[in-house]
């Protein structure tokens, strides 16, 4: 009996000890699941999310869910919309929006949502943020886009770029010639030859790590067999070429045991040259119509069996144009496959610990656009990402080349790399040696007619293309991350101008392309630190500006100049009876030359005058002299034409003080002006002209219109 009720209490504790155990188990389930809510709601209500704070604007979801929804912080946006609780609204879209996965950027809908949080940045005073989803709403709108442009440029009015036409630049050079304190660019855009390229399409470049070795895909070879329309059928093979110990490129040759029946090309090659990576399309093996191959270099220099890189990495789409990481385990390529942004985006996969590529993941709303993105290239030493693009901000043409930088969290904005290599062409397949001192690349030369006419299609960029070589410019360098901005102000009043920035880099001769001034006056340019750099700035209604600087830091500057239309020169001044020149009027005069080199449309007046004192002939023959001294100068030393500039002698005619009571009213009206004129072109000769020449206009003539129509004067 004793057994029994021992048995029965010690059951019966097990009971009571398993009730409060299942209770506590769920009481704790019932509070985690009410943390767990209370902790999203905390984030939503409250602005202490990192996040937030610091306005990262980073998508941690794009390659998690194809589309992200939330019904509880879409019913809370909606309420903090209807309460006008914008704060609250503030954070709830902010969460929701860096949760978009690719296809809430195609949506109409989400994409509102996206303008929704613009807008509410903008208003609480966070332009960055705010300029960054204006840009995205930008390259990924499916509506009206007026509201976003007018808003973005309104934030970016005082921040715009914009380059000097190539044609422009290369008449600034020109013209520099004769100012011996320039140097002109030494890098011209530069055809590789008949060694690399062939009369048929060449494209789709690689170099080696010690710059000695050329990859690149040719449509040179022409099968037997015929298509459908009876052409010679188009083989796309791999080729290689070599520099000889003269540092020539010797004659390009197929690759070796790689080139097959089916279309092989965009080769990337490894730092050792031991692994090549390729594409290869209409392949037996194939996943889809381009896929992605390895082969590994053996040790009698052979080449493997080429095998697919798999699953992972190929689709049943296009995958073409590998790049690998400085580190080589992480593989770039661009693919058209569903679920991106556009039509090819730029994707990515990491090796793991057993060296196996991992699933490929886009690379993100701020590289790739709803257009087309190919041809990434990974930077062999600084690791910066280039890639080709229709669908970005800023084009010159059809396809251009932009860089963009890996930031803690994201990618940088990409930059175009400017008018001296993107042209109204197509600018693709493309790759920079290792020493950062040349691009090589692959440019389809067509006119703007041609390329508005022309139907795009995301994996033919090869009409007529040959391979390019051009000295890497400063816009392109993947080091050049300095910021140099400045302001040109006129001296005495304050306004801006319109004129051309310049920037010249004195140590390795070459010219940065040049912009135009800003509406405030202020430039900005990204530049290599640690080097010595000229500043030149000029326009038609103020005195060039030039200064060297050695750039050791962020450098930000203002500057004076002085406006054409009211400077004095107070250094202009003869000694008593005398035309001889001075050396402290040197550094006036050469303002005029630089003016009058750089801008070949105007023509100057050069008036002496006298105080009242001496005979008015002798006063007449002196100013004359005067005018002359300064004519003579200013032609030697700027190598201009003479007839550009008229020298007068007006004596004591047109005096500032009269009578002239003291010597210092002598001194005022012993003085010399100038005057700049504008040439006016010429009317067009008719077509029976047999002396063009009359047509060409008449300095002195000019002259006398302008006084006649303005009343003399200068300045």
């Amino acid at each position: 009996m004793l057994y029994f009720y021992l048995m029965f209490r010690l059951a019966l504790f097990f009971v009571v000890v398993g009730c409060a155990f299942f209770a506590n188990l769920f009481a704790a389930h019932a509070q985690i699941k009410t943390e767990k809510k209370k902790s999203v709601r905390d984030f939503l209500l409250s602005d202490t999310s990192i996040a937030v704070k610091q306005n990262r604007l980073i998508f941690q979801n794009l390659n998690q869910v194809a589309y992200y929804k939330n019904d509880y912080e879409l019913a809370l946006i909606q309420k903090y919309r209807e309460e006008t609780e914008y704060d609250k609204l503030y954070v709830v879209l902010f969460h929701y929006v860096t949760n978009f996965g690719i296809d809430n950027f195609l949506e109409i809908k989400d994409m509102n949502l996206l303008w929704e949080l613009a807008i509410l940045s903008e208003k609480r005073g966070n332009y960055d943020l705010a300029k960054e989803l204006y840009r995205l709403l930008l390259k990924h709108h499916r509506g009206d886009i007026k509201k976003a442009i007018r808003h973005y440029d309104s934030l970016t009015r005082y921040e715009k770029d914009k380059y000097v036409d190539i044609d422009k630049y290369y008449e600034l050079v020109d013209l520099r010639r004769h100012i011996d304190t320039l140097t002109p660019p030494q890098g011209v855009q530069l055809n590789m030859g008949e060694e690399i390229n062939s009369k048929f399409e060449d494209y789709g470049v690689t170099i080696s790590r010690d710059n000695k070795k050329l990859i690149f895909t040719s449509k040179r070879k022409r099968n037997q067999s015929k298509t459908k329309d009876l052409k010679p059928k188009v083989d796309e093979d791999i080729y290689v070429a070599d520099k000889d110990e003269a540092n020539f490129w010797q004659t390009a040759k197929p690759f070796a045991n790689i080139n097959s029946p089916y279309n092989e090309g965009s080769p990337c090659i490894t730092d050792d040259g031991k692994m090549l990576i390729f594409a290869r399309c209409y392949s037996p093996d194939g996943m889809g119509n381009c896929d992605l191959y390895v082969t590994y270099k053996e040790n009698d220099s052979t080449w493997t069996d080429p095998e697919n890189l798999g699953e992972t990495i190929n689709s049943y789409a296009w995958d073409s144009h590998p790049s690998l990481s400085v580190t080589e385990d992480t593989l770039f390529f661009a693919s058209d496959r569903k679920g991106g942004f556009g039509g090819s985006d730029i994707y990515f996969s990491v090796k793991d610990r057993w060296g196996n590529w991992s699933a490929a993941q886009n690379i993100g709303a701020v590289i790739n656009t709803q257009r087309d993105e190919v041809s990434p290239f990974m930077h062999a030493v600084y690791g910066v990402l280039y890639f080709s693009s229709n669908g970005q901000l800023i084009n010159f043409g059809d396809f251009d080349i932009y860089k963009s930088y890996l930031t803690k969290t994201s990618w940088s904005e990409p930059q175009n790399i400017g008018p001296l290599v993107n042209g109204v062409g197509s600018e693709v397949y493309f790759t920079i040696d290792s020493k950062s001192e040349l691009l090589y690349y692959s440019r389809s030369e067509m006119d703007k007619a041609k390329i508005k006419a022309k139907i795009k299609n995301s994996k033919k960029f090869d009409d007529n293309s040959d391979i390019f070589s051009f000295p890497l410019p400063m816009e392109a360098q993947p080091t050049a991350t300095v910021k140099f901005t400045g302001r040109v102000t006129e001296d005495a009043t304050g306004e801006v101008f319109e004129g051309i920035v310049s920037v010249i880099d004195l140590d390795d001769k070459v010219e940065v392309a040049p912009k135009y001034l800003r509406e405030d006056g202020s430039f900005q340019f990204n530049l290599i630190n640690r080097k010595r750099y000229m500043l030149v700035i000029q326009g038609e209604n103020f005195f060039r500006l030039d200064e060297i600087f050695f750039l050791d830091s962020a450098k930000t500057a203002n500057f004076k100049t002085r406006s054409i239309k009211n400077v004095t020169f107070q250094s202009i001044e003869f000694d008593n009876g005398s035309a001889n020149l001075k050396p402290e009027m040197e550094n006036d005069l050469h303002l005029l030359i630089d003016f009058l080199v750089t801008n070949p449309d105007f023509n100057l007046k050069i008036s002496g005058h006298t105080d009242a004192g001496g005979k008015a002939e002798k006063n007449i023959e002196l100013s004359q002299k005067r005018a002359d001294a300064i004519k003579n100068y200013i032609v030697s030393y700027g190598k201009l034409d003479p007839n550009r500039i008229v020298a007068v002698g007006m004596g004591s005619k047109q005096p500032i003080v009269s009578p002239e009571k003291t010597d210092r009213d002598k001194k005022i009206n012993r003085r010399v002006e100038f005057e700049m004129i504008r040439i006016k072109k010429p009317e067009p000769a008719p077509e029976n002209s047999e002396n063009p020449a009359e047509n060409q206009p008449n300095i002195e003539e000019q002259i006398k219109k302008e006084e006649e129509k303005e009343g003399g004067g200068g300045f």
